[in-house]
């Protein structure tokens, strides 16, 4: 997956004149925060160095897992069609790029952003998205999130692992009380991520909401630890980003795990495929998380006929 155009071009134009040698050491440090996921409230962007290093290493991926999670919730969706976003902690406004990729008709966007140094570029690069109304706001979530109205869909994407802990429940109660339709959380592809986006699915169950991706139903998780649910999109890498990331190959995988919570139910599906499926002579493995709320493996052969063939075209994160 490919940022849009025209949001590959304004990262381009952000990074004009950036030394490599300082963007690479930028990236080097922002890459150890993130895989380090500490919970501490502490900002991940706090100069101009680190947002511009953002651009270029890891805007791509963000956007690859947030447009991923957002066309696995249309697919269950048909019928959502969100008119306005809320996007909280909202970045350089990857989020607003990937729901207007997804949605073209959305008209209002409200986002959230406590960095300055990364809100500074998200406007920027706004000022090009075919949205008709764009408002940025300074705002430390830690603190609360209140609005006036509700959004039809509301955005939470790799936040949650910058909050404390005690924080983190309070801002999805908040967050639920805000959403006229679909509540969508991202978060890191680890353990830890999915233990976070377990403690969300609780809560927002809790309240009554629907869980419409990835889990086909609303029992409880049935992946036990040391496994954990997750999922990968696969990214391209512009020139910069190799270099900046001292990579040779020109592409990564994305892994992540998100949470698509609504007030009105998705369509039913039978099951999802939670890890790569396994190909073997005349026949294909797939590992299952089912709508009994069990986990099963499955073995799919030749001798199945038209079950088979459409096995072959699933892959992981996809329903069956």
């Amino acid at each position: 997956m490919e940022l849009p155009v025209l949001l590959r071009q304004a990262v381009d134009k952000a990074l004009e004149g950036v030394a490599l040698a300082d963007l690479t050491r930028a990236a080097a440090t922002l890459s150890e925060r993130y895989r380090g996921e500490k919970p501490d409230g502490a900002l991940h962007l706090t100069d101009d160095l680190a947002a511009r290093a953002y651009l270029a290493v890891r805007l791509p991926a963000t956007f690859a897992a947030i447009r991923d999670a957002m066309a696995k919730l249309a697919e269950l969706r048909p019928d959502f069609q969100p008119a306005s976003l809320l996007d909280v902690g909202a970045g350089p406004g990857t989020a607003l790029w990937a729901a207007a990729d997804c949605w073209p008709g959305i008209e209002n966007a409200l986002l959230l952003e406590t960095s300055d140094a990364i809100r500074k570029w998200g406007e920027r690069f706004a000022a090009a998205i075919p949205v008709a109304h764009v408002e940025w706001l300074s705002a430390d979530i830690a603190k609360g999130v209140s609005g006036e109205s509700p959004s039809d869909l509301v955005c939470l994407a790799y936040v949650l692992s910058e909050l404390t802990a005690a924080t983190q429940q309070k801002v999805i109660d908040d967050l639920w009380s805000l959403t006229g339709d679909v509540l969508l959380i991202v978060e890191p592809g680890t353990p830890n991520g999915w233990q976070r986006i377990l403690a969300a699915r609780s809560r927002l169950i809790e309240q009554g909401a629907h869980i419409v991706a990835p889990c086909p139903h609303r029992l409880p998780c049935p992946v036990a630890a040391p496994d954990w649910c997750h999922f990968s999109r696969r990214v391209a890498r512009s020139r910069l980003h190799r270099l900046a990331k001292q990579a040779d190959v020109p592409w990564e995988d994305e892994k992540f795990i998100y949470l698509a919570a609504s007030r009105k139910p998705g369509l039913a599906v039978e099951a999802r495929i939670v890890a790569p499926p396994r190909s073997g002579k005349g026949r294909i493995d797939l590992k299952l998380c089912c709508a009994d709320g069990s986990l099963s493996q499955r073995t799919h052969s030749k001798r199945d006929g038209t079950t088979f063939k459409t096995a072959r075209r699933r892959d992981w994160g996809e329903i069956l």
